[in-house]
C-alpha cells in the first residue's frame, strides 16, 4: 500500500473512530445528562463518570488524538467534556498530559519524515506559505509568535503542532509553549464543563465572554506595545 493511501485510510479510520466514540459517550451520559439541572441527575452524573474509571478517560483521550490528527474538528468540545467529567482541575489536568503527549508525538514525527508527512495532513499551499514567511523564520521572535498563536482563541493550533516541526524553535521550548499557553481556553472551557455539570448554563457562557474579553485585552495590548507590529502580521499569516 502507498504512504498516500495509508494516510487516506488512517484518517477514514480516525473519523470512524470519532464518530463511534462521539456515539457512545453521548449513549453512555445522555440518560443523566438531560437530568443535570436537578440535584439528583448531577449527582447521578458523577457516579456514571466513576464508574467509567480508566475507560472513560481513554475514550476521551482517543477523541482528543483523532481531533488533532484530523485538524478539522474543534477541541472545544472536548476540553468542555473533560470539565463536566472530571471538574475545572482535574478536567484542565488531564487536558494539559493529553496536549503534552500529543504534541510531543506530532513534532518528532514531523522533524523525523519532514514535509511530506506535513502535506498529508494540512494544505500544502498554506503550510508553504507560513515555512516561507520571514517572520517565521527568525530563530529570536518564533517563541514569542507561538506565544501569541497559542493563547489567541480561534487560531489554528491543531495546525500548528505540524508547522512547529519545520521551523527553527527548539522541541522542549515548543512543547511547553503549545502545553501551557493554551492555558486561559482550556481553562475557561473545564470551568464551563464543570459548571455545565451542576446544570449552571448561564455561568458557562459568561465564563467564555469573560475571557474572550481577557485575552482580546491581551490581543490589543500586545500589539500597541509591538512596535514592529509582529502580532498582527502573525495573525493575518495563519488565518489567510
Amino acid at each position: 500500500m502507498k504512504k498516500s493511501k495509508k494516510i487516506i485510510f488512517f484518517k477514514i479510520v480516525l473519523m470512524g473512530m470519532v464518530i463511534v466514540l462521539f456515539i457512545g459517550i453521548i449513549l453512555y451520559l445522555f440518560p443523566v445528562i438531560k437530568d443535570l439541572s436537578t440535584e439528583e441527575g448531577q449527582v447521578a452524573f458523577k457516579q456514571r463518570v466513576n464508574e467509567s474509571g480508566f475507560l472513560g478517560m481513554l475514550m476521551l483521550f482517543g477523541l482528543q488524538v483523532a481531533q488533532v490528527f484530523l485538524i478539522v474538528l474543534p477541541g472545544e468540545p472536548i476540553e468542555i467534556l473533560a470539565g463536566m467529567c472530571y471538574g475545572t482541575i482535574g478536567g484542565y489536568i488531564f487536558i494539559t498530559v493529553s496536549v503534552a503527549i500529543i504534541t510531543t508525538v506530532i513534532f518528532y514525527l514531523v522533524r523525523t519524515y519532514g514535509r511530506k508527512f506535513v502535506y498529508e495532513f494540512c494544505n500544502k499551499e498554506k503550510i508553504d506559505k507560513i515555512e516561507k514567511s520571514k517572520i517565521f523564520k527568525n530563530p529570536k521572535k518564533i517563541e514569542y509568535i507561538m506565544i501569541i498563536l497559542f493563547i489567541i482563541p480561534g487560531t489554528p493550533k491543531d495546525l500548528l503542532l505540524y508547522i512547529a516541526g519545520l521551523l527553527p524553535i527548539k522541541p522542549l521550548r515548543f512543547i511547553l509553549i503549545s502545553t501551557f499557553v493554551r492555558f486561559p481556553s482550556v481553562i475557561s472551557s473545564t470551568i464551563a464543563g464543570e459548571h455545565l455539570s451542576l446544570g449552571n448554563w448561564k455561568m458557562s457562557i459568561l465564563i467564555y465572554a469573560i475571557t474572550f474579553i481577557a485575552v482580546g485585552i491581551f490581543v490589543f495590548v500586545a500589539n500597541k506595545l509591538d512596535k514592529t507590529k509582529v502580532t498582527k502580521e502573525v495573525i493575518k499569516a495563519v488565518k489567510s
